[in-house]
């Protein structure tokens, strides 16, 4: 707990990390851009309500203008903002990195490889943050929604270097993460980035799309037709990139990437029916479209599309449903629930 660590974005990952970690009495330093978050941060504490709340720790945070006054390395920094930030925050969080320090990607989406490239191969690992949902809809206080991780027997947190070898500081990180929900060394982390990548391009853009919450669109057919060709396009781009995918929602890539046989179809799409007691959670990034941010669907979805292309897999529903959230974030489209008949229409279905 000497290690002096640093979580580069306090948004609602970043700061449910932070909450959690400065609580247990690790040294954390939280560097935001967002000034009246910090603020907020430093007079009133970090605030955890939902499913592992409430409670208030008080943290320290540091606008990123003022970052230039830390003198002292930090020994390992969480990177923890959006997909499309991450290159010029990888450049900004290496001058803070200590000669055997490490950076910690927890992002969504493919990201590693950039920050690798930027702050060194052997001074990255990653993260993946498997089926969480968080928030942060106002300064300073993150939600948790659904049932811890541990309670259902399911490692939320899986923690991986590039080359595929546990290591002891893998092995390390993963521990601190414990503290917060089930936490485990992977050898596979490329593996697990596919299957998180999967999930996300499945939930995030519907609920972008729609303006609902998880449980209305399980109510919808339409939209459980999206969702299992999304799942099955992204399954069979990863399997011909050779990727070992792990399970999506309980399940083998292969078995996904097989949907077009009825009864394989069948058995997915009820995986996307409505739970009782379920609830209602908005997608991270249609939480983005709420606050009017420009959304991560190019290094979601269209990730997989652009790979898809490369390796001669199709992926019409990806595509189709790339164009209509670029159109919101454009500002020439506006969410509603009649997009799903959009996407299905541009697909072809």
């Amino acid at each position: 707990m000497s290690k002096r660590i640093a979580i580069f974005g306090a948004g609602a990952a970043g700061s449910y990390l932070g909450a959690f970690l400065t609580r247990e009495g690790y040294d954390i330093t939280l560097i935001d851009m967002w000034g009246q978050n910090v603020d907020t941060l430093n007079e009133k504490g970090l605030s955890v309500s939902g499913s592992q709340g409430p409670f208030t720790v008080p943290v320290r945070a540091i606008h990123m203008t003022d970052a230039i006054n830390i003198t002292e390395p930090f020994d390992i920094i969480f990177l923890a903002t959006k997909s499309y930030d991450t290159e010029w925050s990888s450049h900004f969080i290496k001058r803070f990195l200590s000669p055997t320090g490490v950076v910690v990607n927890s992002q969504n989406c493919m990201n590693d490889r950039l920050t690798a490239s930027i702050v060194g191969f052997d001074r990255q690992v990653g993260c993946v943050m498997s089926s969480i949902n968080v928030a942060l809809w106002e300064p300073a206080h993150v939600n948790r929604g659904g049932q811890p991780g541990r309670d259902r027997g399911h490692d939320v947190f899986r923690v991986g270097e590039l080359h595929g070898q546990i290591t002891p500081r893998v092995e390390e990180i993963a521990d601190m993460l414990s503290c917060i929900d089930g936490s485990h060394a992977t050898s596979n982390i490329w593996g697990e980035r596919w299957s998180k990548l999967t999930t996300n391009s499945v939930g995030n853009p519907v609920g972008a799309m729609t303006g609902q919450g998880s449980q209305v669109i399980a109510q919808d057919h339409r939209a459980r037709l999206i969702q299992v060709h999304i799942a099955k396009e992204t399954c069979q781009v990863g399997l011909a990139l050779h990727v070992n995918i792990a399970p999506v929602s309980g399940e083998e890539a292969s078995k996904w990437a097989n949907a077009d046989d009825r009864a394989v179809f069948e058995e997915l799409e009820a995986k996307f029916h409505p739970r009782s007691g379920a609830a209602d959670w908005r997608s991270s990034m249609a939480q983005d479209v709420v606050k009017g941010r420009h959304t991560e669907i190019e290094y979601m979805n269209g990730y997989t599309v652009q790979r898809g292309r490369e390796v001669g897999v199709p992926t019409p529903v990806g595509a189709a449903i790339v164009e209509v959230v670029k159109q919101i974030d454009a500002g020439t489209l506006k969410p509603d629930p009649s997009n799903v008949e959009r996407v299905l229409e541009l697909a072809g279905l």
